[in-house]
């Protein structure tokens, strides 16, 4: 017995099962996590063919709410966290404005001597002292993003003592330094994660993921921070805003 009657006319049988497949996730019918029934079994519920059953399930897949598996079946992912980088909210209030429980989990403190990408980004002498901070920033107990950080260390010397779990980074700098971040620069690209990344964050190694690397700037706009993050493709997406002018 068909659950929804598809209807010929204008609108494709496939988008038709898409629109309906949607709302009932949007419903909650499958919660993440769930598996959807076979593809003949969503065919028989349609009364239609595998073929439109099928361009369904990939166009949500492609939206990232399914993931299809050879073998196992399709899956309901998490919805995407939408991250916005225009943004200067703090990863604790950005996953409160999205009803989540944030915290931090250091991975990794200590001092090392810059190499010659860092020195260059943060316009230190090669083999100056900084600071390499690795956190993971956790949503609802899941990792979400792995940040890598690299600080000038003569200029923060003492801050790998303090609490870098339970107080946010930025306020750090600006209380206990002095040193207000007004600025950055960042780059987005496609990566694969590697084994140690893919790791912490609790993925496979041949997982795709965002890798955000970024410059920031304090008011005097000398560079104060230079970050990679890795951010899970499967849970979050990016956006920002911009002005653009016209003549």
């Amino acid at each position: 017995m068909a659950r929804y009657r598809l209807e010929a006319g204008p609108t494709p049988l496939h988008h038709q099962v898409y629109l309906d497949l949607s709302t009932a996730l949007d419903e909650g019918e499958w919660q993440a996590g769930d598996r959807l029934p076979p593809e003949r079994e969503l065919a028989r519920r349609y009364g239609c063919s595998l073929i439109p059953v099928r361009r369904a399930l990939d166009e949500l897949a492609r939206e990232g709410r399914l993931e299809r598996t050879r073998g196992r079946g399709t899956f309901v992912l998490h919805p995407r966290l939408e991250v916005d980088l225009g943004r200067s909210e703090s990863f604790a209030d950005l996953m409160h404005m999205h009803g989540m429980d944030p915290a931090t989990a250091l991975v990794e403190s200590r001092t090392e001597p810059a190499g010659e990408v860092v020195g260059a980004a943060l316009g230190l002498t090669l083999e100056a002292p900084t600071i390499y901070l690795e956190r993971l920033r956790i949503a609802n107990g899941e990792p979400l993003i792995l940040e890598q950080v690299y600080l000038p260390g003569e200029r923060f010397a003492g801050l790998l003592e303090l609490d870098l779990e339970r107080n946010s980074l930025y306020a750090l700098l600006a209380e206990r330094y002095g040193t207000q971040i007004v600025r950055s620069r960042e780059v987005i690209e496609p990566v694969t994660l590697r084994s140690h990344e893919a790791r912490l964050l609790n993925q496979p190694s041949s997982r795709p993921a965002l890798l955000v690397e970024g410059v920031a700037f304090d008011s005097d706009d000398q560079p104060v921070e230079l970050t990679r993050s890795y951010v899970r493709g499967d849970r979050a997406r990016l956006s920002f805003e911009r002005n653009i002018l016209r003549p």
